[in-house]
């Protein structure tokens, strides 16, 4: 009972019960066979949609229509930056790091820039700024067989004890994301300015300036997952970010943050992460199809948003 009453205090728990369900439903179906495997996998996996969510989460935060849909298009180029500053030199993998956060946090800033200075709406200015990105990307990145450098691609895929160091690490950040939302006055001021942004204007917010320090952290992150994504994968590609704008906006939705704004939880985006990560794990070994595995998750993400019920997104 005391269990059922922690579910419907904290919603967001809902996510890791149904990351739980799904894993046990997959080891049923294959007796048990790779278990343990299936769950370092999704820890591998789930990092980088973990990564851009919180950054996703930060944005839809700020208020209704608050998103970011140039990620994957951020995330496309800044892989391609990182190896190219890179050149497969172990030396260099910090300037290349450097590059790509400098890069994802550059086009975080100008998304912002194009909402402030032509006063549109951010699903429009992301989205317009998406195909810019993308062409630069096509011409800067196309056909890129730069490999990245041995040393970054072991660390990508370094496991101590069947975990992977990069979901240690992304705990790490994740924690330090949920301690700057709750106890500095940066991730106060998101959280005011999405409950009611007149009111935190009011109240001595400096709205302008947050919203665009939280883009550009959106931005900066998602620069960072590209560059980890060439070298989880072995190299940059053009379409390496394609999957996370559904993901990286389901993660928010499912781990428990109001599309509404004011109210994010980072716990929850881990959740989601490893929900959708072993959701697709099951649905491949149950034999679905890519197209129906879309539809699922569609469907999931609206079956959450309606399950929130209160939570509208109109003020």
């Amino acid at each position: 009972m005391a269990s059922v009453r922690m579910l419907l205090e904290k919603p967001w728990l809902w996510s890791f019960v149904g990351a739980l369900v799904v894993w046990l439903a997959t080891i049923a179906f294959t007796g048990g066979y790779g278990a343990g495997g299936m769950v370092t996998a999704a820890l591998s996996l789930a990092v980088f949609t973990v990564i851009v969510g919180v950054g996703q989460m930060f944005v839809i935060t700020l208020g209704p229509g608050n998103v970011d849909l140039s990620l994957p298009a951020n995330i496309g180029l800044a892989s391609a930056v990182a190896m190219k500053v890179m050149g497969g030199s172990d030396s260099m993998i910090v300037v290349g790091l450097l590059a790509a956060l400098a890069c994802g946090a550059a086009i975080g800033a100008i998304n912002y820039l194009l909402i402030w200075a032509l006063r549109i709406p951010p699903i429009i200015a992301t989205l317009s700024a998406s195909f810019i990105i993308q062409s630069v990307d096509i011409s800067y990145g196309r056909g890129l067989q730069i490999k990245p450098p041995p040393g970054f691609a072991d660390f990508t895929n370094w496991q101590i004890l069947g975990i992977p160091v990069l979901a240690m690490l992304t705990v790490v950040f994740t924690i330090g994301a949920a301690l700057a939302l709750q106890r500095m006055i940066y991730g106060r001021s998101v959280l005011a300015i999405g409950q009611n942004i007149r009111a935190a204007w009011l109240a001595g917010v400096n709205v302008g300036r947050i919203r665009f320090l939280t883009y550009t952290l959106c931005g900066a992150l998602g620069g960072i997952d590209g560059a980890l994504l060439a070298g989880y994968f072995r190299g940059a590609n053009v379409d390496i970010g394609n999957e996370y704008l559904l993901a990286s906006i389901a993660v928010v939705v499912i781990g428990g943050t109001s599309v509404a704004g004011g109210k994010a939880n980072v716990p929850g985006v881990w959740g989601a992460g490893l929900f959708l990560v072993l959701l697709l794990t099951m649905l491949n070994t149950f034999g679905v199809s890519a197209g129906v595995r879309l539809v699922l998750t569609g469907l999931i993400i609206v079956g959450v948003i309606t399950a929130a019920g209160g939570e509208r997104a109109v003020r």
